[in-house]
């Protein structure tokens, strides 16, 4: 039981303390396992020397007795609400209640509130005024300046105006938390804590220095969406830059300061986290139980963190960051073996990867033009000139985990980035690398059916999507079609599309549906566009403005619209076919009639 982080009183007890400096309360089940932030935080804290005790999804209903149980710690208590946003968690995209919940045992679900880092900040406060609270995850990291809440349909303030806790660590924590410790330790007071990199915190007066970024007041935003479409773009700018300014956005009365990030890790700090003491199991407590969360990832391998893809609805590099940090192959190699030895592992390894799977090692080529660079993607519009993006490095380790005796199999499941394998570099090496890198993956490393996300097929979408021309991934498919027939394999190519994306018709819609027709794609993975907090995407949506060209966009809002958009996904389908012919001729496209549906009767 000692090999886990204490989760009870007895556990506590068993390990001999009479105290404790840190609890940490979090929103998912406990994973020990280096892909759940409360894991990875407790054991960053425990290899700093402290006492640390995890409680997994307190019962916040009742009378507190989770929240009380463990008493309260010399340090702090700390807030990880979960590796997903809970409203993401509990709502789909036409916010409907989900029935289960990943994360949870058994699938079971509302084990969390809504917003836990505003629900478990004001309970600890209420129970325990005079300790401090400290926000984390990737909950508090998205909302912790002003931004669109989908669910409540209005703009918030920063998570900090709503919930009363003391600070707020956003991003990667690792770093932030092992300074607060050191901090600690050199008995300044929790209060006087003002500069550590990467955090964020609510005061009722800041001076504004020289090299600071004050953003239009929240108060101002409620009235005009312009201000704060160009707030958004001077927070997703700074967000990707190598280094960044002090930002200060003034809500009411008070101020939200957020600190400018640490700098990315080096591949000996992100080691030194993934080398960490996991089991790399769930808490004894689930015995016979299932997290489907964990099942998912409980023989993978995340081997980078980062993503310089900047795609406008994804939440990636604006929590991790632009900037690739790899793990060294010996800390990778390390891992694979301790997996080899877990009693249930069967010799196949599901992942190989990371936010991308073939960004490994990736970097500048001249380092000094990333540090003075602030844009938000290195692949959009086209590949950066100073982007390192040689795949030789991650080809070895393809190859070398592959020839490990215990290995049967090593799947690849992240998601491929087909630009960065098909771009023309100068670099002929590149190119050689990235051509065996396609014939690698394809022949070894498929489990049946390859996932890519071309998202979309029109240019004018994809250009909104900051996402590669649709020709790129027509291109893509003719080499796996070659390769699958070469090596005699019968391998599927399985795309995810994106209706109601902001700057999507219907028009672009049926255009859609004419082209993955024509190629014979029975479109399986669809989703219409959820807006989630701190993405472009999101911006555009409640805006209705660019926030880098404050042009307007066209946005489906309504479920009328979305459903008009997402039912070219379904063409094949007979009920769906008499609403699309209606949407063709409405929109005055009765040319498309035939190449989706075929011919119709007068």
């Amino acid at each position: 039981m000692t090999d886990w982080l204490p989760t009870t009183k007895k556990e506590v007890e068993l390990r001999g303390w009479d105290c404790l400096d840190v609890i940490l309360f979090s929103g998912d089940a406990y994973v020990d396992h280096p892909s759940f932030g409360a894991a990875v935080i407790g054991r960053v804290l425990e290899d700093e020397g402290l006492r640390v005790a995890i409680v997994p999804q307190p019962d916040w209903r009742g009378d507190y007795r989770d929240f009380k149980k463990l008493g309260t710690p010399r340090l702090f208590f700390g807030i990880a609400p979960g590796a997903m946003d809970s409203m993401v968690n509990h709502y789909t995209a036409n916010r409907r209640l989900r029935s289960d919940d990943a994360y949870s045992p058994d699938r079971q679900p509302r084990l969390r509130p809504d917003y836990p880092s505003i629900v478990y900040a004001c309970i600890l406060k209420k129970l325990f005024p005079e300790t401090p609270v400290v926000l984390g995850g990737i909950e508090a990291s998205l909302r912790r300046l002003a931004h669109y809440d989908y669910w409540q349909n209005c703009l918030r303030p920063g998570i900090l105006a709503d919930s009363p806790a003391d600070l707020l660590i956003y991003g990667m924590g690792e770093k932030p938390v092992r300074e607060l410790v050191r901090k600690l330790r050199e008995g300044i007071p929790f209060s006087q804590l003002k500069d550590i990199p990467q955090t964020a915190y609510l005061a009722s007066h800041v001076e504004v220095s020289a090299g600071d970024i004050e953003l239009f007041p929240f108060d101002e935003c409620l009235k005009s969406k312009r201000k704060q479409a160009i707030n958004f773009k001077t927070i997703e700018e700074e967000s990707n830059r190598y280094h960044s300014s002090r930002i200060i956005q003034r809500t009411k009365q008070q101020a939200i300061v957020v600190n400018p990030p640490c700098p990315p890790m080096t591949e000996a700090e992100l080691d030194a986290s993934f080398d960490l003491p996991y089991t790399h199991m769930p808490h004894p407590k689930y015995a016979g139980k299932t997290i489907p969360a964990y099942e998912m990832i409980k023989f993978s391998v995340n081997i980078h963190r980062g993503c310089f893809g900047g795609c406008s609805f994804c939440t990636i590099s604006a929590h991790q960051g632009k900037f690739i940090t790899s793990r060294s192959r010996r800390s990778i190699l390390g891992e694979i073996g301790r997996i080899c030895k877990m009693p249930d592992f069967k010799g196949y390894i599901s992942d190989l990867g990371g936010p991308s799977a073939n960004m490994y090692q990736m970097r500048g080529k001249d380092e000094s033009i990333c540090r003075k660079c602030k844009k938000t993607s290195c692949t959009a519009p086209s590949v950066c000139k100073n982007l390192h993006a040689d795949h030789a490095p991650l080809l070895d380790l393809y190859r070398t985990v592959r020839r490990m005796p215990a290995i049967k199999k090593v799947f690849i499941g992240s998601g491929i980035r087909y630009d960065l394998l098909l771009h023309a570099y100068t670099e002929k090496a590149w190119c050689q690398s990235a051509g065996e890198y396609m014939e690698e993956l394809i022949t070894h490393h498929v489990s049946g059916r390859l996932k890519v996300a071309p998202e979309h097929t029109e240019d004018g979408v994809l250009q909104m999507m900051r996402k590669p021309a649709f020709h790129q991934f027509e291109q893509f498919k003719l080499i796996f079609d070659r390769i699958n027939r070469a090596k005699g394999l019968n391998l599927q190519l399985i795309p995810y599309f994106i209706s109601s994306h902001p700057g999507c018709t219907e028009n672009d819609m049926a255009e859609l549906a004419v082209k993955t027709k024509k190629m014979h794609l029975l479109l399986e993975q669809v989703q219409d566009f959820t807006p989630t907090p701190m993405t472009l995407a999101t911006e555009i949506y409640y805006t209705g403005l660019h926030p880098y060209t404050l042009q307007p966009v066209p946005c489906a809002k309504t479920q009328d619209e979305k459903l008009a958009q997402r039912i070219f996904f379904f063409w094949r389908l007979p009920e769906a076919r008499k609403q699309i012919l209606q949407i063709l001729r409405r929109i005055k496209r009765s040319d498309l009639i035939a190449k989706i549906i075929g011919t119709v009767k007068k």
